[in-house]
């Protein structure tokens, strides 16, 4: 006799778990139900021709098979194969709640549930054989199943459609891919925490429009992006909770006169409940849009990161150097040392952008309930995962091997008056109208600008010229060093609150 609880843990099935430790660690390959790479050489998809097609498990009305385009068009097993092991989790479920309710017999559903782990082997060793006449994941288990019990197979089908059975699928997938990129998103942030700590004090030129704006420690700046992918995290999170509601026993649409009970395998499967709705249940697909938007909003953040390392490693700038293992040359130019990995990851934000797209404009005018358009919904959620699961593992390599130039960073500092908002500060503290401070710093910035100097190379005599209310202790605020030194606010540059954040984010992901 077999125990559900047993069979069904979910710490136990899940193929996304991740130790968040404070190292990182090379990506798993889980997000495609990955076993090891030897395992991955399955049977070819083996077409069957029109003479030796098998009747469809749905083929009771129908006189004519189907033709080759149309089996070729319409098979989805080329790819949502991938959903097998989630596939056989929720079939054993339904084959515990079937004999619970007495639907089935005990020894019928041990024999399903042993049939179905047979099956789960065979696929793990790549001895198992897809094939497109079944179509889908779905009917190549159960005619697998069929062949190999008989008759108890066939009434695993009981109280369930495909409808309800890919959606269940199909959850339990992306919860566990969830649970995956929000592992690679921890070892991202632990990334750039470790390239902070290592460059303590070090001040950079801050940006707006591109232009030298204000100076800021690179320890804030990294920490902007741990922040960032942070609220990445928190939307994943709302999104894992809101997905993980089960469909199983919503049926084609409408649910059913049998008297299954929905809540056992909503619980062993590990969801918080059953849908409410059966129509709901199987027509909506807000829960991967969700997903995919949370993706997309993930994407546009690491291509920023992308584009600001891309900049500052040209020669232009110069203020990184990766190092060769993240680096690519030219085939041409043998003086090229290219940061493609985050060119590419700036690239490939567009594909996750653009699997975002595909499943809104997929879903905008179908009608309740399920309509076949909807078997479009997988290779662009597989292809998301896949994709930001790269983007966040390689940022995560490319942090851990980039030197910043500290000389460079220094000499181009005075540049841009970075401290000109810390002297209008030091006039506000005097008491002037800080519109009024901004027009007198903006004349002093003038001066600075006719004589090829910086605020700081300003003497007293020439800044009294501008206004007379400047004393000695002006020059505690000019320059970038008692520039920083100055901020002091909630969340600021200033070297107290780095500090700060460094501590609380060192903590919080036990960082040693």
């Amino acid at each position: 006799m077999h125990s559900s609880k047993a069979l069904f843990s979910p710490s136990s099935s899940s193929t996304f778990l991740f130790s968040f430790s404070s190292t990182p660690q090379p990506l798993s390959r889980a997000f495609f139900n990955a076993p090891k790479p030897q395992q991955l050489r399955m049977e070819p998809l083996r077409a069957a021709s029109q003479s030796n097609k098998e009747a469809k498990l749905w083929g009771g009305r129908f006189e004519e098979s189907v033709t080759e385009a149309v089996e070729s068009f319409t098979e989805s097993i080329s790819f949502d194969k991938l959903l097998s092991k989630y596939d056989i989790m929720g079939s054993k479920a339904h084959a515990q709640m079937l004999a619970q309710q007495s639907l089935i017999s005990g020894k019928e559903r041990d024999e399903i549930v042993k049939g179905l782990e047979d099956i789960e082997r065979r696929i793990a060793s790549g001895e198992f054989q897809w094939r497109t006449d079944r179509e889908d994941v779905h009917m190549n288990i159960e005619a697998a199943l069929i062949e190999m019990i008989g008759e108890p197979a066939k009434k695993l089908h009981t109280a369930r459609s495909r409808n309800d059975q890919v959606l269940t699928d199909f959850r339990l997938w992306c919860r566990d891919a969830i649970d995956g990129i929000m592992g690679s998103m921890k070892r991202l942030q632990v990334s750039l925490i470790t390239l902070a700590l290592k460059n303590e004090g070090l001040i950079v030129p801050g940006y707006t429009h591109l232009q030298r704006a204000q100076p800021v420690l690179l320890q804030h700046l990294l920490l902007a992006y741990v922040e960032q992918i942070d609220r990445d995290i928190g939307r994943l999170v709302d999104c894992r909770a809101r997905m993980n509601f089960c469909p199983l026993g919503a049926c084609a649409l409408a649910g059913t006169g049998l008297p299954i009970d929905r809540f056992m395998t909503s619980e062993t499967l590990g969801f918080t409940a059953p849908l409410r709705n059966s129509i709901d249940a199987v027509s909506d697909r807000d829960f991967v849009m969700e997903f995919l938007s949370a993706n997309a909003i993930t994407a546009v953040h690491l291509s920023r990161l992308g584009e600001e390392w891309v900049l500052w490693a040209s020669e232009e700038f110069g203020f990184i150097t990766p190092s060769d293992s993240v680096s690519t040359g030219s085939s041409i130019m043998p003086q090229k040392k290219n940061p493609d990995p985050m060119e590419l990851v700036r690239g490939k934000s567009a594909r996750v952008i653009g699997d975002l797209v595909t499943l809104l404009t997929l879903c905008k005018g179908l009608p309740h309930a399920y309509n076949r358009d909807l078997q479009e919904d997988k290779e662009p959620v597989f292809d998301s995962v896949k994709t930001i699961l790269g983007m966040l593992e390689v940022s995560a390599e490319f942090a851990l091997n980039i030197t910043f130039n500290r000389d460079r960073i220094q000499k181009a500092l005075p540049a841009g008056h970075l401290d000109a908002t810390t002297l209008a500060d030091y006039l506000v503290n005097k008491g002037v109208p800080f519109r009024t401070s901004h027009d007198i710093v903006g004349r002093a910035v003038a001066l600075c600008t006719s004589k090829n100097c910086q605020l700081l190379d300003l003497s007293l005599d020439e800044l009294r010229s501008i206004n007379p209310v400047f004393d000695e202790h002006v020059y505690e605020y000019l320059g970038v060093e008692n520039a920083i030194n100055k901020f002091s606010s909630y969340g600021s540059t200033g070297s107290a609150c780095v500090a700060s954040q460094l501590d609380y984010w060192t903590k919080k992901l036990e960082i040693k």
